[in-house]
């Protein structure tokens, strides 16, 4: 090889190893981070990680990309960076903010994970983090009159609830007794993966202070509702328009929280000792009309599935995000998939644990990963979530404990 040419390079594969995550909490003043800040939630997220997997030396880590949807005040100032110093990683350890809306934690681990595969890294820690107590959803944002004046966007596209509202209205067969339904089985599904132990121990305890209570620990999720009922699903008001189909009982809520993942070359992972939860497949991305950005899974799925040469018959667990029951009904039923099929969504989803914007797509992640652990049966899955101004976001995985490869 002259000194002119290319040394080709390989692919390496990427495992995600570990995920946490805080409690999700409620957002505004009486919720359990009301005067937590953003960034300590996420300091907190790096400091379980690095305490659950001392095989790993600080030092080795290559990366951290953080997401939040609204970077301002303790959201801001590249979090990345500030909450790796923060957390005590060593000065050497670079990190960056990212921003996808909803997607963010999704985005920031596709991201690094290409850096591994390509090898700009061996390790790197991603997440994300949305307090939406402190930052409402579009604090700051000032959209360029043009969206409107051309008519380059419609007029709800910036209203989520109001995306929801026309999915129900391009789809009529999709309707708010199917949302309602499906809104009470992921309060149900939620609650029994919580007494059967398989949701909490991913869970970061985390102390918190409030000038009424003084201080406390925030143990477990804030917004499940154990005592949901259709009949009460069916009494609830329609916020985004009258006699709508949207409501605060078949969508998700407004939350505060912090996830976080660990990610590694499978070789390295190998050399320090650390177990593969999942083995990175692949993923896509792709645009929607923004004012139906519900729908945006399913051609991301598409891509996905068409880029790794699977079928959604191959999926055998899906996480999809829940920020409306009406954008997941829509992906069931482009896929043929029911209402109430057994691989989706088997301990609940965001309707019941909340979806802290940025944070949500590790949490997907670190849901399936232990339930791969419990299913060796199963060998691919699917984290998936529709993305604000008409977007969406899909990876797919690969179980290393599956059967077929012993």
């Amino acid at each position: 090889m002259t000194s002119g040419e290319r040394r080709p390079r390989s692919l390496r594969e990427v495992v995600f190893v570990d995920g946490v995550r805080t409690p999700f909490g409620k957002a505004g003043p009486k919720g359990v981070y009301a005067e937590t800040r953003a960034d300590d939630l996420v300091v907190r997220v790096i400091r379980e990680l690095l305490r659950r997997n001392p095989a790993l030396p600080a030092e080795r880590v290559d990366e951290v990309a953080i997401a939040a949807t609204t970077q301002v005040g303790d959201q801001g100032l590249t979090i990345g960076r500030t909450a790796a110093l923060l957390a005590g990683l060593p000065e050497s350890v670079p990190g960056y903010a990212i921003d996808r809306m909803c997607a963010g934690a999704m985005t920031a681990v596709t991201t690094t994970a290409s850096g591994i595969a390509f090898g700009a890294y061996d390790v790197a820690i991603a997440g994300g983090v949305e307090h939406m107590g402190r930052h409402p959803m579009g604090e700051g944002a000032d959209p360029n009159p043009r969206f409107f004046s051309e008519q380059i966007v419609d007029g709800s596209a910036l209203v989520m609830g109001s995306t929801a509202e026309n999915l129900h209205d391009r789809f009529p067969h999709l309707t708010r007794e199917r949302a309602d339904a499906f809104a009470l089985a992921s309060q149900q599904k939620y609650a029994e993966a919580v007494a059967n132990g398989q949701i909490g121990p991913e869970l970061v305890t985390v102390a918190t202070r409030s000038a009424e209570h003084g201080w406390g620990l925030a143990t477990a999720d804030e917004p499940p509702r154990p005592g949901t009922t259709l009949e009460g699903l069916a009494t609830l008001r329609t916020p985004f328009r009258p006699h709508g189909s949207v409501t605060a009982g078949n969508a998700a809520g407004l939350n505060d929280g912090a996830t976080g993942c660990i990610l590694a070359a499978e070789e390295t992972a190998e050399e320090l000792g650390l177990t593969a939860g999942m083995r990175l497949v692949g993923y896509g991305f792709a645009g929607v009309g923004p004012e139906v950005m519900g729908v945006g899974p399913v051609p991301s799925t598409e891509r996905a599935l068409a880029r790794t040469g699977l079928s959604i018959s191959d999926i055998g667990l899906f996480e999809l995000n829940e920020a409306f029951a009406v954008q997941v009904l829509a992906f069931l039923d482009h896929f043929g998939i029911a209402d109430d099929d057994e691989r989706v969504n088997p301990w609940g989803g965001a309707i019941a644990v909340g979806h802290p914007l940025a944070s949500s797509g590790v949490r997907l992640m670190t849901q399936l990963s232990r339930q791969f652990a419990e299913r060796p049966d199963v060998r691919y899955g699917l984290t998936a979530m529709c993305v604000g101004l008409g977007m969406g976001a899909s990876v797919i995985w690969e179980n290393p404990n599956w059967e077929g490869t012993k």
